[in-house]
């Protein structure tokens, strides 16, 4: 019986010895996933880094590098979350088998300190009354420990009573009282900045009305759909002066660049693809020191008479695509003059790209090796040129002018000799023939990507006028389509206001906010004040 009991003795002891190495097998296991997992994060980490170092080096030199960019930003937030798991995992395991096994410990990111113009609230937890060791109640402050959390309050709405005092004359019985203050809109009930959050929530940030008033109501605030449309009806009336002024603004400028792109309009028996249009002046590249702007249009379809209406009147460089629609607009025999046509280089490129593109052939399904190598080429001797347009960005017109034709010209030149030797080869079905023949296809295409050889104040692409509409494309998806003709003008007329207050570095919704504020007593001779980059030195100056 005794052997027995010992034999018992012995199995649970070896049993017990089993699930301590079992706990501490698992524990180990899981520190490793852990450990593994925290490598793939700072490796994905730094290689995000090195391609965003290298971007800000030598610039954006292709699509190709803003797609790894987004690809490693997104690789990276899953490989983040991941480790996370795993830390928490390996800690739980490390708990159970605490006595063989040390916890794993993640290197966590540096945080960086919370911004001091944020208001501090002191949530003090209540001290001991007497000492935990030897239960004296003599205790004496010697300091603290202060641990930060950055936390939110949601919004918080108020009502503004504005009070104008009676007084009546003991002598002449008349009575006195201070007039009543001019508002943003007739009846003003709404105030200035509810009002600015309105507009730059629909337009800005592509919030449709109904969405925000649900909110609202979430917030205990009800107002209802038809209200808020109203308030947006009334802003932009009242905007329309500042409206107009950026437009002549724009169209003051000598070189101007025009794109469009499509926006679903509400229509019976669907949606229809209507137009937005821009016309953007940005004359940084060359330092030219008029502040950047863009005025947008909105038109139900794309025919050539929407650009000839916009630009009516107007003599310059124009810096577009090769769309046939402004043809009209380099008619030499054109009441207002001709309009010289500068096209894009990225344009030109990016068909070329897509018949080089190593990895847009793979996500395909297509063998890696399947790439024109003439395409391949033309896109390395293109990238040269763009490689000389970065590095004179930003010097006045004569300077790049006197580079380009130093160093751009003679590249140019071989790139055409080049392409036209090349396209004799192929045959004219070929895409990297058909690539070629987009820079040759009609008489005058060629000059027009050149033109930039001749003045210094025009750019190689048309990159402006993209990034005025990519708030645009982006918002697409979020408010549908255009209700109507009218809601298109007024989405182009906000805009207008919004993207260009972006392209001055000025906070689209403050400004707003300011201007619809100052408009009711503001005279008409200074309105031109409250434009976005007179408001902005003018803003900082009073702040001063």
């Amino acid at each position: 019986m005794s052997d027995a009991a010992s034999e018992l003795a012995k199995l649970r002891a070896a049993l017990a010895a089993a699930e301590a190495r079992a706990e501490v097998a698992e524990s180990e296991l899981a520190q490793t996933r852990a450990v593994v997992s925290c490598s793939e994060a700072m490796i994905q980490e730094l290689k995000l880094e090195i391609a965003k170092l290298r971007r800000d080096k030598y610039g954006i030199s292709s699509e190709r590098r803003s797609r790894l960019i987004d690809q490693l930003e997104l690789q990276l937030e899953e490989l983040e979350t991941a480790a996370t798991e795993d830390a928490l995992a390996a800690e739980e395991a490390a708990d159970k088998a605490a006595s063989t096994v040390r916890a794993f410990t993640r290197r966590r990111p540096v945080r960086k300190p919370f911004p001091d113009h944020l208001p501090r609230e002191r949530v003090v937890v209540e001290a001991p009354a007497t000492c935990t060791c030897c239960g004296s109640d003599r205790l004496v402050k010697m300091g603290e420990d202060v641990t930060e959390t950055l936390e939110v309050i949601p919004r918080q709405w108020k009502v503004i009573q504005t009070v104008r005092e009676k007084f009546t004359c003991r002598a002449c019985e008349k009575i006195s009282q201070p007039p009543a203050p001019f508002h943003a809109i007739p009846r003003g009930w709404a105030g200035p900045s509810l009002i600015a959050m309105l507009v730059f929530e629909k337009y800005g940030q592509h919030q449709p009305l109904n969405r925000q008033a649900e909110r609202f109501a979430r917030e205990g605030v009800e107002l209802s759909l038809s209200t808020l449309a109203d308030l947006v009806g009334h802003a932009t009336v009242a905007l329309q002066p500042l409206h107009a002024l950026i437009e002549s603004h724009v169209r003051a400028a000598h070189r101007l660049h025009g794109d469009d792109t499509t926006v679903p309009l509400l229509a019976r028996g669907g949606a229809k693809k209507a137009r937005l249009w821009t016309y953007v002046r940005d004359d940084r590249p060359w330092n030219g020191g008029a502040p950047p702007a863009a005025v947008f249009h909105f038109s139900r379809d794309r025919a050539a008479t929407n650009p000839n209406q916009h630009l009516a009147g107007w003599q310059g460089v124009l810096q577009a695509d090769a769309y046939g629609g402004y043809n009209d607009l380099y008619r030499a025999d054109r009441d207002a003059g001709a309009v010289t046509s500068a096209l894009c280089w990225a344009h030109a490129r990016r068909k070329f790209f897509e018949l080089a593109d190593i990895a847009g052939n793979v996500r395909k399904g297509k063998p890696s090796h399947q790439i024109s190598p003439v395409a391949l080429e033309a896109v390395k001797r293109i990238d040269a040129i763009f490689d000389i347009e970065r590095e004179i960005n930003g010097l006045d017109a004569d300077a790049r002018l006197a580079a380009r034709q130093k160093l751009s010209r003679p590249l140019v030149d071989n790139l055409h000799d080049w392409l036209l030797a090349e396209r004799a080869k192929l045959s004219r079905h070929n895409k990297a023939a058909k690539a070629i023949n987009y820079m040759f296809e009609k008489d005058g295409r060629w000059q027009a990507f050149t033109a930039f050889l001749d003045d210094g104040r025009i750019c190689l692409t048309n990159n402006a006028a993209e990034r005025a509409l990519r708030g645009v494309a982006l918002g697409r998806k979020s408010w549908l389509f255009a209700g109507s003709e009218r809601g298109g003008e007024r989405a182009a007329a906000m805009y207008t206001l919004i993207v260009t207050a972006k392209m001055n570095d000025v906070d689209p919704q403050a400004w707003l906010a300011d201007v619809l504020a100052r408009l009711p007593d503001m005279p008409v001779s200074r309105i031109h004040d409250l434009l976005p980059w007179n408001w902005k030195s003018w803003h900082l100056a009073e702040a001063a």
